[in-house]
């Protein structure tokens, strides 16, 4: 397929992720995914077998992602499309109830995390000035709500993380905060409960979102995008 891509994802094991990476394939794209269990990289990989390739990396270990990077582009080059999408959220709270584990947790997951896929994929996309990066924000990282303060700086952390990076970025390259939208997760459900019903599921959301993603261009580099 000429106009195939080489797709870095990571949390693609779960919720919008999995969604995503099934999207992806279904479009005939090379997915490259990661995640933090074992057992759900191997349910994965015997799913989506090759050219596709997953493999258990924690984002937040530098060392782990930069020996996984070194992997990936050996055997496939540097990405086309890189999804930084793997991210927690806290269990809802007042932010002075919140421990210092948990807010650590959620800051190295969702800003370090995001930092070191950069850090050891981007390099490579540099040098052939070429590809798009979707760094995945949220509607709380363009507003507040109460109980997910964590969460909420971290996303609104990535929005300027991201911006910052668009200007760094040769000409024929876009780095992108991609508001997803509303989702019936595991991960809306820990703060909207049982509303979370009201919106749709990853599956249905992926349906639009990955043509929508698939879409963007070097032209759009550093704008605020939000999936239809």
């Amino acid at each position: 397929m000429g106009d195939q891509r080489v797709v870095v994802i990571t949390g693609a094991t779960r919720g919008l992720g999995q969604a995503m990476t099934a999207r992806l394939i279904e479009a005939g794209h090379k997915v490259i995914g990661c995640g933090r269990s074992l057992n759900a990289i191997k349910t994965l990989a015997a799913k989506h077998g090759a050219p596709h390739r997953f493999d258990c990396v924690d984002v937040v270990d530098d060392g782990q992602v930069k020996a996984w990077a070194e992997s990936v582009v050996k055997e496939f080059g540097a990405p086309d499309l890189l999804l930084n999408n793997a991210a927690i959220i806290n269990e809802n709270a007042n932010l002075w109830e919140i421990s210092a584990a948990e807010f650590d947790a959620v800051v190295d997951v969702n800003i370090k995390g995001v930092a070191n896929i950069i850090r050891h994929f981007v390099p490579e996309m540099v040098a052939r000035e070429k590809g798009v990066i979707v760094n995945f924000s949220s509607g709380w990282g363009r507003s507040t709500s109460p109980e997910v303060a964590p969460y909420c700086a971290t996303k609104w952390a990535i929005e300027g993380l991201t911006q910052a990076l668009a200007y760094e970025l040769p000409r024929g390259m876009a780095a992108i905060p991609l508001n997803p939208g509303i989702i019936n997760t595991e991960m809306l459900q820990s703060c909207f409960g049982s509303s979370a019903g009201s919106y749709p599921d990853a599956d249905e959301w992926s349906r639009k979102a990955v043509p929508f993603i698939l879409s963007i261009k070097p032209s759009q580099n550093g704008q605020p995008l939000t999936c239809p």
